[in-house]
C-alpha cells in the first residue's frame, strides 16, 4: 500500500507533468483535428512508403539471423529509426489498419498451419486459459489501476481487458523464430488465438457501457454468445463456400485468390455482423488448413498456397512492427514512469495470477502443464498489435483514454523489448526447443 500511496503522491506532485502527457496524447490522438492530420498522413502514405518499409524489412531479417536479435524486436527498433531519421516517411497507425488489413491475414495463416488433431487435443485446456484467464488478468490489472492510479473503474476495465490478452501476431511470430517444441508452440500459440477473441469481445461489451447502453446478466451472456458463435459460424461458412468453388478448379493462382478471400472475407463479415472477426479467421484457417487439403485444394495447389501465405505473413508482420516501432518513437513514456511502472507490473501480476492457478486444475490430467511450460506462459505472453488496435479505439468519453493509449504503448515496448528479448536464452536453457533437422510441424 506504500508503494501504491508513492505513485498517488508523484502523480499529485507532478500535475504540469501530467497536463503535458495528457496535451501530447490528444494531440497525438484525441482532438478532431489530429483526426484530419492522421487521415492526410494515411493518404501521403503510398508505394514509396511501402517499398522502402519492404527493404527495411528484408535487411532486418537478414541482419537478425545473423546476430540472433529476434526479429519482432528489431523491425520495431527499424520503425523507430525511421521515425527520428530526418527523412524518415511519416507511417500512419490505426484501428482500422491494424484489425481490417493486418490481422485477418496473420490469424488465418496461423491457423492454416495448425493440426486440428493437437489442436482438438488441447483445447479443453487453451480454452480455459484463454476464457477465464482473460477476465482473471483484465480484474486483476482494473482493481490495480483503480486502487493505484484512481481511475475510473470504467477506464480501469478498459485498460484491464486491451491488456489482458496476449497478442497473437508477437507471439506466433516469437515462437516460430525460437523453434519451440511442438506441444508448448501449440499451447501458446492457440492460448494467444483464443485470448484475442476473448478480450475484443470483452472491450466491445465495455464500449456499449461507454455509449450508455444499459447491461444486465442476460443482455452480457446474449452478446458474448453471439459474437463468439457468431464468428465461428460466419468463419466455417465462408471456408465451405470457398472450398466448394475451390473444388472446381485446379489452377494454384486461383486456389490462392479463394484462400484470400477466406481470409478477409470471414473477418470482415463477422466484423460487420458484430461477432468475433478472430474467431472467425482462426475457424476458417483451421478449416482451409485441415479440410481443404483433402482434395478441394489442389495437390500441386498446396504448396502454392502454403508459401502464399507464409509470404503474406512475413509482409504483415513486417510492416505493422516497423509502423509500431515509428509510433513508439514519439510516445512521451518518460512522462510516466511511476504509472508505466505500475501498468507493466500488474500486468505480469494478472498474466501469473491467471496461468498457475488455471494451470494447477489440469494438474491430474494428461494436460498437465510443466512447471516451464507455465513460465514460458506468463513471461512469453508479449502484448502487440491487437492491444494496440483496442487502445486506439477506447471511446473519446472515457476520462483516462489518452492514459491508456500511451501506457498501453509502454507496456507493448516492455513487452517486446524485456520480455522478448530474454525468451529464446530462456528457451534454451530449460531445454524446450525442438532438435535441429526436426521439420516444423504443429
Amino acid at each position: 500500500m506504500q508503494a501504491i500511496e508513492g505513485w498517488r503522491n508523484h502523480a499529485r506532485d507532478e500535475p504540469a507533468a501530467a497536463e503535458t502527457m495528457q496535451a501530447d496524447a490528444d494531440a497525438t490522438y484525441g482532438t478532431a483535428a489530429a483526426e484530419g492530420q492522421r487521415g492526410d498522413r494515411m493518404r501521403e502514405f503510398g508505394f514509396e512508403q511501402l517499398g522502402l518499409v519492404l527493404v527495411v524489412a528484408s535487411l532486418v531479417a537478414m541482419l537478425s539471423r545473423r546476430i540472433g536479435l529476434p526479429y519482432t524486436a528489431g523491425l520495431v527498433l527499424a520503425g523507430m529509426a525511421l521515425a527520428l531519421f530526418p527523412a524518415g516517411a511519416e507511417l500512419p497507425l490505426s484501428r482500422e489498419l491494424i484489425f481490417n488489413v493486418f490481422l485477418p491475414p496473420l490469424i488465418f495463416e496461423a491457423a492454416l498451419q495448425l493440426k486440428w488433431d493437437r489442436f482438438r487435443q488441447q483445447m479443453p485446456l487453451t480454452v480455459v486459459l484463454a476464457f477465464l484467464g482473460v477476465a482473471v488478468s483484465a480484474a486483476v490489472v482494473a482493481i490495480g489501476m483503480r486502487v493505484g492510479l484512481g481511475w475510473s473503474w470504467l477506464g480501469a476495465a478498459f485498460f484491464g481487458v486491451l491488456i489482458a490478452a496476449t497478442d497473437p501476431v508477437s507471439v506466433i511470430a516469437a515462437f516460430k523464430e525460437m523453434r519451440a517444441e511442438p506441444r508448448l508452440r501449440i499451447v501458446v500459440e492457440s492460448e494467444s488465438l483464443l485470448n484475442d477473441g476473448v478480450a475484443a469481445v470483452g472491450f466491445a461489451l465495455l464500449a456499449g457501457v461507454a455509449a450508455g447502453t444499459p447491461l444486465s446478466a442476460g443482455a452480457v451472456a446474449l452478446s458474448f454468445g453471439w459474437t463468439v458463435l457468431g464468428g465461428l459460424i460466419f468463419g466455417a461458412a465462408t471456408a465451405a463456400v470457398i472450398l466448394l468453388i475451390a473444388g472446381r478448379t485446379e489452377d494454384h493462382l486461383v486456389e490462392i485468390t479463394l484462400t484470400t478471400v477466406a481470409a478477409w472475407g470471414s473477418f470482415l463479415v463477422a466484423e460487420h455482423f458484430h461477432a468475433s472477426g478472430v474467431f472467425s479467421a482462426l475457424i476458417a484457417g483451421l478449416i482451409v488448413g485441415n479440410i481443404g487439403w483433402m482434395g478441394s485444394i489442389s495437390d500441386t495447389g498446396r504448396e502454392h498456397v502454403v508459401g502464399f501465405w507464409e509470404y503474406a505473413a512475413f509482409l504483415a508482420n513486417s510492416c505493422l512492427f516497423i509502423l509500431i516501432g515509428s509510433h513508439e518513437a514519439h510516445q512521451p513514456i518518460a512522462l510516466l514512469t511511476a504509472a508505466l511502472g505500475l501498468a507493466i507490473v500488474l500486468t505480469l501480476i494478472g498474466r501469473a495470477a491467471a496461468i498457475y492457478p488455471l494451470a494447477f486444475l489440469f494438474r491430474a490430467t494428461t494436460l498437465r502443464l510443466p512447471a516451464t511450460y507455465q513460465h514460458v506462459l506468463v513471461w512469453g505472453g508479449l502484448r502487440g498489435a491487437v492491444g494496440l488496435a483496442l487502445a486506439l479505439a477506447v471511446p473519446g468519453t472515457v476520462a483516462e483514454r489518452a492514459d491508456i493509449i500511451v501506457l498501453t504503448f509502454g507496456v507493448v515496448a516492455f513487452s517486446i523489448f524485456v520480455q522478448g528479448l530474454t525468451m529464446p536464452p530462456l528457451i534454451r536453457r530449460w531445454r524446450l526447443t525442438r532438435p535441429a533437422g526436426e521439420p516444423d510441424e504443429h
